[in-house]
């Protein structure tokens, strides 16, 4: 059974035609890959300028996919990135067609090194179809989903590909990107004081323990809230498609929002989710609050993305088209500083 490494983040892959043209050194750097040691390459990628020959380093982008405005957004939010690197975006739950659409675009650009970088908010969201699909674990998992369709996942499809596959397995939740997003969405909504209880909501997951996983990077995110000088932050995910747990859910944060709005006088909710507010206008119906942006649209995403592919670049030996290799090891220190508060504030 297939165990992924837990301190790996960014997990390489390569399609048997590519395994050939690899020198032994690479071969086992690319196995490591956060963890690896960086190697030298003879041959310059991604714009590192050799020939018309050398494979170039591309980006692509999954997204869960949404209506018209949703969809927008992230495409405004890949814009600034698309003079600098091949990219292709693949909207859906890990949908087999659109990678594969995507994959077979950057091939059309001569790329033959993908980072693909999730962008979604949890570390866990369809992880485990997106490895089967793209190749970088044999066992698929026990149910997949096609569409809006729950299927066995024997019946998802892997891409082809010749190209070798680097997969970012974090999510958006618990980042700097998000943190400082957040920080900046709470002091405008909160311009006349930070005596507001602030509520933090997410989708949230079926899986017991991957929603508390995204209820932990959330707990962090609240203590910078509160380490910043906000008086009260709570955090809770709505489990949006599961029905029993969303019942409990929507009792518990209506619950929240009337205890922090007696003991504040204001509730801010911010909504832990990438475009939109969700259902959570239908939630709080009834409620006094202020509804606060969504993380999109912002540039932090934009710099998160790009984060997220030169670290797959990188820690696989490569160079990255989109920053120095040192910058990201820059940004991994400054992130392993960001203040935290033992306090919650009620």
């Amino acid at each position: 059974m297939f165990q992924p490494d837990q301190y790996t983040r960014c997990r390489r892959a390569f399609p048997p035609a590519a395994v050939g043209a690899l020198t032994a050194a690479a071969l086992l750097t690319a196995i490591g890959c956060a963890t690896a040691p960086s190697f030298e390459r003879s041959t310059p990628v991604g714009g590192g300028g050799g020939g018309q020959d050398a494979p170039r380093s591309g980006v692509l982008v999954m997204a869960h996919g949404g209506g018209a405005e949703w969809n927008a957004a992230v495409d405004d939010a890949l814009a600034p990135l698309r003079d600098r690197v091949p990219l292709a975006l693949a909207l859906g739950m890990a949908d087999s067609r659109t990678l594969q659409a995507g994959l077979d675009s950057l091939a059309a650009q001569g790329v033959g090194q993908v980072a693909v970088v999730r962008l979604f908010v949890s570390e866990d969201a369809f992880l485990h179809q997106t490895e089967y699909v793209l190749g970088l674990r044999p066992d698929p998992p026990p149910k997949g989903i096609v569409g809006h369709r729950i299927v066995p996942g024997t019946q998802l499809r892997q891409v082809a590909t010749k190209a070798a596959i680097m997969l970012d397995r974090s999510g958006l939740a618990g980042s700097i990107a998000v943190t400082r997003i957040l920080q900046e969405r709470a002091a405008r909504a909160t311009s006349a004081g930070r005596s507001a209880g602030l509520l933090l909501v997410a989708h949230g997951l079926g899986d017991e323990e991957a929603n508390q996983r995204l209820l932990d990077a959330m707990e962090g995110d609240a203590d910078r809230l509160l380490a910043a000088g906000h008086a009260e932050v709570r955090t809770a995910t709505l489990r949006e498609d599961w029905a029993e747990a969303r019942a409990t859910a929507e009792g518990e944060i209506r619950a929240m929002v009337e205890e922090m709005g007696e003991r504040r006088g204001r509730v801010v909710v911010l909504p832990y989710r990438l475009y939109g507010f969700g259902p959570y206008a239908s939630v709080l119906d009834g409620l006094a609050y202020k509804r606060a942006p969504s993380l999109l649209p912002h540039r932090m995403i934009t710099e998160w993305i790009a984060e997220q592919a030169t670290e797959c670049f990188c820690s696989s030996g490569l160079p990255s088209p989109l920053a120095p290799c040192r910058l990201a090891a820059d940004r991994r220190k400054g992130a392993a500083k960001q203040p935290n508060s033992n306090s919650r504030g009620f």
